[in-house]
């Protein structure tokens, strides 16, 4: 079982700028691998037998660069290496031309260029976006793979020395550590460690065949999620709220007046970066509980396979032919939308659904979202005139229902046929337990109150001492007056 904890830590003053120093050397370091490997392509694939088209010179072993990388292709065993193979045998005479790169530990620059090497895999494997350069802000950590030791409240990394943690969450005993990744955020630095225990099995799996109750869940913007046992979870709007867009203007704001490359823009940047963090927080917790909500309702849960990035994509832009100018094409509408849709970050959260489900032995099934909110879930008739705005009204039957718990409702549906499901429903009515059992009456008898009603059963306080209320000595006070005045002997004279 492999496990992830997250802590933050607490460096001193010289662990801290040690730690910023490496982050700017390893981006320097991430940059040039990553120009070192675009230029290797280029020559080897694009320029053909030239080692420069606008040149022209003719490719040379002493002028042109061989294999993925910088360096030498072949081991000495007369193998090839991969690329990333040929960067960390070149990271010695790094160290030799630069000698301030020799204070960073071996490891972390070796995974520096595997992280190099995975963003390469997703491209051209997983089909991602290609590697980027890194600036300042999009680059902010590095890991440790070995030499990592943690006791009580302190951690050692290499090179680092032992370094204070606020140790929040105890880990289990018998585990590994693997990996340790120093994260450095608006507010402090972290640490994210992953540990590792061979001996204890991975979270169960429910089959398919296992599975007897299954939700359907659609995301939304009025309320972050509907579900189709028409329950609803409430969203929040951390940065869309009005409080929180008004405080976010007025620090960006200062922000943009500030000369630039100024200290005083570097404060009010930080206190931005500050206010933006918290959001986060806020958003990232909200979304583990509601997680753990929906977890717990069922087997199975049903969600959309969404593409965000394609909704929130800027509209095609409209010209005139006549005049050549731009026309109006709603993206000042949709902006608004954008932003709600960015602030509900649903991606995020159907990640925390999937790993909270997985923790539970449950199970995730993604649907198509074709016609989910135009479909009918009584006739399966499909309309787009169904839905209008929140309501929806069925063309064809007549059936009328909120939009977005319909919606959930064909979700489940398409969820329970798409993976053949086999789903036994439940009907179950619910009694009022103080309520009479219902009375058969004959022929000559007429429903009346006395005959239909039963008697109530009244409930007393536990507690209770006695079940008459009031005061008994003032009551018995006041019925003797009531009996001497009764028998006065004057009182049938007047």
């Amino acid at each position: 079982m492999i496990l992830g904890y997250c802590y933050k830590l607490r460096p001193n003053i010289s662990q801290s700028d040690k730690i910023d120093r490496w982050i700017d050397m390893l981006r320097a370091n991430y940059n040039w691998s990553l120009a070192d490997r675009i230029d290797t392509y280029y020559q080897r694939y694009i320029c053909g037998d030239y080692c420069d088209l606008r040149t022209k010179v003719i490719i040379t072993p002493l002028t042109c660069l061989l294999g993925g990388a910088t360096g030498n292709p072949w081991s000495n065993k007369g193998k090839k290496r991969s690329p990333v193979n040929i960067q960390i045998t070149e990271l010695p005479n790094l160290k030799q031309a630069r000698p301030w790169y020799d204070e960073i530990d071996s490891t972390v620059l070796q995974q520096n260029l595997r992280r190099l090497d995975k963003a390469y895999n997703n491209f051209f494997q997983q089909k991602k976006g290609f590697p980027k350069f890194k600036n300042k802000s999009k680059y902010r950590s590095f890991t440790y793979a070995t030499g990592v030791k943690i006791k009580g409240n302190k951690i050692y990394l290499p090179k680092l020395g032992w370094v204070k943690f606020y140790n929040s969450r105890p880990m289990p005993d018998g585990f590994k550590i693997k990996s340790v990744t120093v994260r450095k955020k608006s507010n402090g630095y972290y640490i994210s460690v992953r540990i590792e225990d061979k001996s204890v099995p991975t979270f169960p799996v429910k089959n398919l065949e296992e599975i007897t109750t299954v939700t359907g869940l659609d995301m939304g913007l009025g309320k972050l999620i509907y579900c189709s046992d028409y329950s609803a979870i409430d969203n929040p709007r951390f940065a869309t709220n009005k409080t929180t867009k008004r405080l976010h203007k007025i620090r960006q704001r200062r922000v943009s007046r500030k000369k630039k490359r100024s200290n005083n823009r570097q404060k009010v940047g930080r206190r931005l970066s500050r206010f933006q963090h918290r959001i986060a927080v806020k958003r990232e917790s909200y979304q583990w509980q509601t997680a753990k909500k929906i977890v717990s309702k069922s087997d199975g849960i049903a969600v959309e396979d969404l593409q965000i990035s394609n909704m929130i994509k800027r509209c095609k832009p409209k010209y005139d032919q006549n005049t050549g100018r731009f026309l109006k094409n709603g993206q000042s509408a949709k902006r608004a939308l954008n932003r709600l849709i960015a602030d509900a970050s649903w991606y995020s959260l159907t990640q925390k659904i999937e790993y909270m489900a997985a923790k539970s032995g449950k199970i995730v099934l993604r649907v198509n979202p074709r016609h989910t909110s135009q479909e009918c879930s009584v006739c399966h008739h499909i309309d787009p005139d169904n839905r209008e705005g929140e309501k929806f009204l069925c063309t064809n039957c007549g059936h009328v229902d909120d939009a977005n718990f319909q919606a959930s409702i064909n979700i489940k549906n398409k969820a329970i046929n798409h993976y053949s499901l086999n789903i036994v429903k439940k009907f179950s009515q619910k009694v009022r337990r103080d309520l009479p059992e219902p009375k058969q009456l004959n022929l000559f008898q007429t429903p009346t109150v006395e005959l239909t009603t039963g008697k109530r059963k009244y409930h007393y306080a536990s507690n209770g001492k006695r079940n008459e209320p009031g005061n008994l000595k003032e009551y018995a006070f006041q019925l003797s007056l009531f009996n001497q005045e009764n028998n006065h002997p004057d009182r049938d004279s007047l």
